[in-house]
């Protein structure tokens, strides 16, 4: 036999008011009349009266009515404060301040005032909860506002002390933008400024005023790898590289640039531009070079295997000159990177700055970098000497000079620092005294 599933009795709904009538007289006449079941009049009794809100005038009515009121008023109080929260939140960091940095102190002011507006409402744990910011955070921000100004790097020197003064911040920007030195790294640049006396600050400092500043120099700057350490020697003389580079002028035509370095001051001690590649021309510039030695010895010269390198008219000019040939990465397994590397800077720091419009002018320009090269740009090697001195040994003495000009220029900086004070900090001297920290 087939059982067909029968349809939901629907659920009757009684009126509140007949309910109460019921409760109260318990007239069985008037549930027999409307078909109340038993059941329901059980659960009625058993439940009892329920409390039901009008719009009457009774005077329970009315003050539930006004306590309602007040809940839902107080809620909405919280909600608008919650949402003055979330605006301050979003106009300062986008979403959320966790793992931001905020320099700006105006942006901590407004979150500190709506903090404040929001503190007879919300307690100030659930407040920073909801903004995502540690209390040790907001405590900082309130004794910084108190004390000094809030931003993470305020002008005011006596909280920064150590800081460079305004003064030597505009040298190293007058230096970095001037045209003449767009041919000196920054590295350069620093010991630069040391030797002539102007600032006496680290290259890691001019670097971050450059990056942090925008400061764009008078040049296209590249970045080529790290080169590895190679043959090193221990005197002049020792160890000589040569080679060779070709130069594309603007005609289209080639000029060729040959060169003698010596290892241990990276000294130039030799050069010549050619406009075409002869063994005589190699020949030229040792002879040039067997000039520099002020005594009898044999440099060993590292060469690559180039037919400019290794011909007849050469091999005689080595054995008059007493120089040890060795070809790089065929004799031994170093390779001719030091001249190499003064090709890259010779080219892409100051030739390919110019018009390379003829060979005079190439020759001009080369002859220009070489001199700067070999007595006016210190080495990062050598703590601020420069080639020549390194190579004539004429300042031995410069590194310590220049060490000790560093710790006097700090401790006139510090000086000239803490001299100084902003507005907040003349209504905070009665009360923070200045510590000096002993040197």
């Amino acid at each position: 036999m087939t059982v067909f599933p029968t349809a939901p009795q629907p659920r009757r709904a009684y009126d509140h008011r007949l309910r109460e009538q019921v409760l109260r007289t318990g007239a069985r006449a008037l549930t027999r009349h409307l078909a109340i079941p038993r059941s329901t009049v059980s659960t009625w009794r058993r439940r009892g009266l329920r409390p039901v809100t009008t719009i009457e005038p009774i005077e329970q009515d009315r003050q539930q009515l006004i306590e309602s009121l007040a809940n839902l008023d107080r809620r909405a109080r919280v909600l608008a404060v919650i949402v003055r929260l979330l605006l301050a939140l979003l106009r300062v960091s986008g979403f959320s301040l966790a793992c931001q940095r905020l320099p700006g102190g105006e942006a901590k002011a407004d979150i500190l005032r709506t903090i404040a507006t929001a503190e007879p409402i919300l307690p100030l744990r659930l407040i920073l909860k909801v903004l995502r910011l540690e209390p040790a955070r907001y405590h900082a921000w309130r004794h910084a506002g108190l004390t000094c100004h809030l931003d993470d790097r305020p002008s005011c020197p006596r909280t920064s002390p150590g800081q460079l003064t305004a003064a030597e911040i505009a040298t190293i920007k007058s230096m970095v933008l001037a045209p003449e030195h767009r041919h000196m790294p920054l590295r350069t640049l620093a010991f630069y400024a040391q030797r002539i006396g102007k600032v006496f600050a680290s290259v890691t400092t001019w670097a971050k005023l450059t990056r942090e500043r925008g400061w764009r120099r008078p040049r296209r700057r590249l970045h080529p790898p790290k080169p590895t350490v190679g043959v090193r020697a221990t005197q002049p003389n020792e160890a000589w590289h040569i080679d060779t580079t070709i130069i594309k002028l603007l005609d289209g035509t080639r000029a060729y640039v040959h060169a003698i370095i010596d290892n241990f001051s990276r000294k130039i001690l030799a050069w010549t531009v050619a406009a075409r590649l002869e063994p005589a021309t190699t020949s030229h510039i040792l002879l040039a070079a067997g000039k520099h030695l002020v005594s009898a010895g044999r440099p060993l010269l590292y060469a690559d295997s180039g037919i400019e390198n290794i011909n007849g008219v050469v091999d005689a000019t080595l054995l008059s000159a007493c120089l040890d040939r060795v070809l790089a990465q065929f004799d031994v397994a170093f390779s001719n990177s030091m001249v190499e590397a003064f090709w890259r800077s010779l080219k892409h720091q100051w030739l390919y700055l110019n018009s390379l419009d003829s060979i005079e002018r190439l020759r001009a320009l080369v002859d220009f970098y070489v001199e700067q090269h070999n007595t006016q740009m210190p080495h990062a090697a050598f703590a601020g000497q420069t080639p020549d001195e390194m190579y004539f040994g004429t300042a031995t003495n410069l590194p310590a000079e220049l060490a000790a000009a560093r710790e006097q220029a700090r401790a006139a900086r510090l000086a000239a620092n803490r001299a100084m004070s902003c507005d907040r900090c003349l209504g905070q001297q009665a009360i923070l005294p200045i510590v000096e920290i002993p040197p």
